[in-house]
């Protein structure tokens, strides 16, 4: 027998019916209720508060954010899934280098042996101003950009349509 068995035809509707699941997911998403600048607005917030190292309060965060700029709480939330499992590393690492650019050089990025032992409490304010700092700018950058290509798509979108 060898080693790989093509997909059944079971496993393929599976996974059809999986990928059609997703697309759905992202098309109800794109599709939220509210002004075009009230989805952007959200999307904004979500985007913001996802640069921030507060591990299980983004989606609190955004959310709340997107109360106060009066921004769709949906994609606030969805806006936030800029940080996970796999851009942690990378997007912490870059609001840190950008931190110690501006603030001048502090300890050195721990590494992530580290920060795994020793956790982002236990590394002090000289690590956590320059991580703090580094991700309100690039969150600014990123909501600003983001918000702002979501609105113009929206934009661009309802004129294609009219």
């Amino acid at each position: 027998m060898p080693p790989f068995q093509p997909p059944t035809a079971a496993l393929r509707g599976l996974i059809a019916g999986l990928a059609g699941r997703g697309r759905r997911l992202l098309q109800w998403l794109w599709a939220q209720e509210g002004s075009h600048g009230q989805r952007a607005r959200g999307l904004a917030a979500g985007i913001f508060c996802g640069c921030f190292p507060f591990f299980g309060l983004q989606t609190l965060l955004g959310v709340a954010l997107a109360s106060v700029v009066r921004g769709n709480h949906l994609l606030a939330a969805a806006g936030t899934w800029i940080s996970n499992p796999f851009t942690y590393v990378p997007l912490y690492w870059f609001n840190y280098q950008l931190g110690s650019w501006l603030l001048g050089p502090g300890r050195g990025w721990p590494g992530l042996a580290t920060l795994q032992s020793e956790g982002m409490r236990q590394l002090g304010w000289s690590l956590m101003s320059r991580l703090l700092l580094g991700s309100c700018l690039v969150g600014l950058v990123s909501a600003g950009a983001g918000g702002w290509l979501y609105w113009w798509w929206l934009e661009r979108q309802q004129a294609g349509a009219d």
